[in-house]
């Protein structure tokens, strides 16, 4: 299976940044982020399927380093909304838009607190 491994959140106060990454095992040939805050669905921010790239917010910007199986969040001018906790995904093939059922793998996650 493939490993992953979230790091780079935290507290941060509105309208501040974070760069959120995630090591990977290995190479797949799509990756994301979701986040779940208290109490709601998870959702999904980013994510990339083969050299394309996709946000569901403008403050957001997934990226990879695909040498180093390492994929990132940019994410800027953070509101109080976007705490919760950050996911990492990733998948061999094309899953199914962001439907967190769709995504095969899945790292244990990041807090992220926006105030």
């Amino acid at each position: 299976d493939v490993q992953l491994v979230e790091s780079g959140g935290g507290t941060v106060q509105a309208g501040g940044s974070l760069r959120l990454s995630c090591a990977a095992s290995e190479y797949t040939y799509s990756v994301g982020w979701f986040r779940q805050a208290p109490g709601k669905e998870r959702e999904g921010a980013a994510r990339i399927l083969g050299g394309n790239s996709y946000h569901v917010d403008g403050r957001f910007t997934i990226s990879r380093d695909q040498s180093r199986n390492m994929v990132y969040l940019q994410m800027n001018s953070l509101k109080p909304d976007d705490s919760g906790v950050y996911y990492c995904t990733a998948d061999s093939g094309v899953p199914r838009g962001y439907d967190t059922t769709s995504w095969k793998y899945w790292g244990q996650g990041t807090q992220v607190t926006v105030s």
